[in-house]
């Protein structure tokens, strides 16, 4: 038999706090694979910047492409004010052979062309290169171009490579073609150098893949997060300007090399071209006070400022008009670069903050808490007067239970959706210490930071468990805990947007990048596939909906219990569903925001009391067959959202509910 559950609606009973779009923000961090899998460009160390895993002479991915037997490869000294490395080849003309580098790439179709980006130099013989993209399997030329090198001197070269047809095993190759006009073999001719290689689709945005930046404008997230543990050893000078003239950095947080092809320019841009608001957390790790006014100015300064300046000759006359700003990244956390006790945050906190308001008063704070409430006491008693909203971070996993995969699968999955209890308890606490004096009457609270968590989840095996419906469900009930809190929480960042971590909830390729391990030396065959997780469809079915202010419902229902032998919020008697109902603005529509949190289909009657007698509903569903179906780059459409109609007959509307799904019934008042 099926269970049963009721649902009364009472849209006449509305909360005074109007529901934050920013609740439903994401989140951008340099971490793994992130930057590498939203980025566009498919060429790795295009500065040559990589040592550790040289072949013959040549940094990180290149590999030789030559028949001659005497061709020799070497990392020589930068060109001037560029980092990394510049490539020589060293080409011997009694080899009469092409000789050039090589890297293994995935592209797609592009009539446009690839814009592909040269600095280059040559001893004087060497007249031109050639560059082609060729399939590996077949030996299928998909593109190709000749760039004429005139100048002995280092130089910017640009062309465009048509690709014809899409191809996850291609290859790039850039060389001296065998049919080259030969030279006199003596000690100073045959070299070739490169201080630059990049490719970029026409379609690209901003460095960004088109098809990231399209999912991402449907996620419709009202704000975007630049932060992370990175951040902590970030400076963002490094980052602007011509991005050949970027240093090379070592991101001290995750490992590999930072990204500097997404600087504070570009990401203020993919904040513009997505409409939504930039959140932009400083470096209080390694940084200063003053570092951190100079970004505020940089950003927000008229170009008669020093940085508004720079930020002009950037190509950017007009200020940007950051508004939100956050000051410390897990600051409480020993792994943080910073890292320090709540008292000397405290303390460093307000530094930054005088520095950063003086340079514009208009600005908002975040200054980073925690989850344990000594941190946040400390912190508030000190610090309340400069502080406009108090971050947290909310990850949930079988951890926190003692669980781990000896568990019976079952008592996990009760133990994963109970999320919304364990926020609703942290939240609480920050409640009463909120309202336990008036100087704290004025905060806010943004959870900067949230996503399920599994563990073991570093050495992959197989597909991790965040991408599975299970843990889109886990997600939803947290965000339905957001909405019922909307007079305090204002702010979410879903962690994260792209691959990185393992979170992410937009997939590019079928390659997981290992949690502590770092990046790995390339994805495999399906590179080219960029999809959603079901959580991806949680967050756009959530953030899509036309939200004004929440409402009182009432749910009679089952309920489970979560067995834990740790301390924990009460979990002895949990409702089935997880409900929470809305009205839009002008009150003609009602959204109510379901998660059947049972392993049963549900049958639920849904009463609308006093809202209407008749009309049509929609019900947008996530479901499918097994908690633990995930989509992936081979089946990217296994969990997705399916629209349906209902019909609303005397003040209700009978829903069907899966088990272990998520549910948005919107009922309009004609």
């Amino acid at each position: 038999m099926q269970a049963k559950a009721k649902i009364q609606v009472k849209t006449n009973q509305v909360s005074k706090d109007r529901i934050n779009p920013y609740i439903f923000g994401h989140f951008v961090e340099d971490i793994r694979d992130h930057m590498d899998a939203m980025l566009a460009y498919p060429l790795s160390d295009m500065d040559f910047e990589s040592m550790d895993v040289t072949y013959r002479g040549l940094s990180g991915r290149w590999r030789p492409y030559t028949n001659g037997k005497s061709t020799i490869y070497d990392l020589e000294p930068a060109a001037a004010h560029h980092s990394g490395h510049s490539q020589r080849v060293r080409i011997y003309s009694d080899d009469e052979a092409y000789a050039g580098m090589s890297q293994v790439i995935a592209v797609k179709q592009d009539p446009d062309g690839y814009y592909l980006a040269l600095y280059a130099r040559a001893s004087v013989e060497i007249q031109f290169v050639a560059a082609e993209i060729v399939d590996r399997k077949s030996g299928e030329v998909l593109g190709s171009t000749r760039i004429d090198l005139v100048s002995h001197n280092w130089k910017h070269y640009e062309s465009r490579l048509t690709v014809s047809r899409s191809c996850e095993h291609a290859e790039f190759r850039i060389y001296v073609p065998s049919e080259h006009e030969r030279w006199l073999d003596h000690v100073s001719t045959g070299m070739l150098w490169f201080d630059h290689i990049s490719l970029l689709p026409s379609d690209s945005v901003g460095h960004v893949r088109k098809e990231v930046l399209d999912m991402t404008k449907d996620l419709n997230a009202g704000m975007m997060r630049l932060a992370g543990n990175y951040i902590s050893a970030y400076h963002w000078r490094q980052a602007i300007g011509p991005v050949y003239e970027r240093p090379s950095v070592i991101n001290e947080a995750w490992g590999g090399w930072t990204n500097k092809y997404f600087g504070t320019d570009e990401f203020i841009g993919f904040c513009r071209e997505l409409n939504v608001e930039p959140l932009i957390c400083v470096n209080d790790g390694s940084g200063t006070p003053e570092e951190a006014a100079e970004w505020v100015e940089y950003c927000n300064g008229d170009v008669d400022t020093p940085m508004g300046k720079l930020r002009a000759a950037n190509g950017h006359a007009e200020p940007y008009g950051v508004k939100y700003w956050e000051i410390g990244n897990e600051v409480w956390g020993a792994w943080q670069v910073g890292h320090c006790s709540a008292e000397q945050f405290a303390e460093r906190y307000m530094q930054f903050a005088q520095s950063m308001k003086a340079v514009d008063p208009g600005i908002k704070l975040l200054a980073c808490g925690d989850d344990k409430m000594d941190w946040n006491k400390t912190l508030l008693e000190r610090a309340a007067e400069h502080i406009d909203y108090l971050t947290l971070h909310l990850y949930h996993g079988t951890n926190r239970f003692g669980m781990n995969n000896r568990t019976p699968k079952e008592e996990r999955y009760k133990a994963m959706l109970s999320y919304p209890e364990w926020t609703r308890e942290t939240v609480r606490q920050v409640r009463e210490m909120v309202g336990s004096s008036s100087r704290y009457a004025h905060l806010k609270l943004a959870i900067t930071e949230y996503n399920t968590m599994y563990y073991p989840n570093t050495i992959r095996k197989g597909l991790p468990n965040e991408h599975t419906l299970e843990a889109a469900a886990a997600n939803a009930a947290n965000l339905n805990e957001f909405i019922r809190n909307s007079d305090l929480i204002e702010i979410g960042s879903f962690s994260d947007l792209v691959n990185g971590w393992l979170g992410g909830c937009i997939r590019v390729g079928d390659f997981y990048a290992d949690q502590f391990r770092g990046k790995s030396s390339g994805r495999s065959e399906n590179s080219l596939s960029v999809y959603g997780t079901p959580t991806y469809y949680v967050m756009k079915m959530y953030a899509n909906r036309d939200l004004g202010y929440v409402v009182e419902t009432r749910t009679d229902c089952g309920s489970f219990k979560v067995s834990s032998p740790v301390s924990a919020p009460q979990l002895d008697d949990l409702p089935n569903l997880d409900v929470v109902a809305c009205t839009n603005v002008r009150g003609d529509k009602v959204t109510i925001f379901i998660v059947n949190r049972s392993l049963e289909d549900t049958i639920t009657e849904v009463q609308l009391e006093g809202f209407t007698e008749s009309g049509t509903a929609q019900l947008l569903e996530l479901a499918a067959d097994d908690y633990e179906c995930i989509n992936s780059a081979q089946n990217p459409d296994a969990v997705v959202c399916e629209a349906h109609e209902l019909s609303v007959m005397k003040s209700q509307v009978t829903c069907q509910l899966r088990a272990s799904s998520v549910y948005v019934l919107e009922i309009t008042r004609e």
